[in-house]
């Protein structure tokens, strides 16, 4: 596992664990939920690392 993985799985559980304490997620949830952020996360994090940086004008 990469790096850049470990991060977003990292990242993915924060926002998980501030959701259960909040109460707005519960067992019956979390496995639909997890992947949903998970793939969230992973979209944005690796949509970021493929943009290629704009050139200073």
């Amino acid at each position: 596992m990469s790096s850049i993985d470990e991060l977003i799985l990292r990242s993915t559980k924060e926002i998980v664990v501030k959701f259960i304490e909040t109460g707005r997620l519960g067992p019956a949830g979390f496995n639909e939920t997890f992947k949903s952020i998970y793939q969230t996360v992973e979209e944005t994090v690796k949509g970021l690392e493929e943009t290629p940086e704009k050139s200073e004008e």
